[in-house]
Parts: C-alpha cells; structure tokens; sequence
C-alpha cells in the first residue's frame, strides 16, 4: 500500500471515529445494534 492511499484510509478512519463520537450519532448507532440484536434473538455471550 502506497503512502498517499495510508494518508487516506487515515483520514477516513479519523472523520468516521469523530462522527461516531457525536451524541446524536451515538443514539443512531445504539439503536441500530439493539435492532440487530433484536432480529438475532436478544444478546449473545
């Protein structure tokens, strides 16, 4: 992998880490995994 394309997966791998970060992404995100888990039969251990 060159030095630019690391450059850019860095980038993208920062912007998607600040956006999660946002409380009201987080509420998305939590609500996205508890339907999962819902469809899937509740939590697994």
């Amino acid at each position: 992998m060159g030095m630019g394309k690391k450059i850019a997966a860095l980038g993208i791998a920062k912007k998607v880490y600040d956006e999660a970060r946002k409380p009201h992404n987080q509420a998305k995100i939590k609500a996205a995994v508890q339907k999962l888990q819902d469809r899937r039969g509740g939590k697994r251990y």
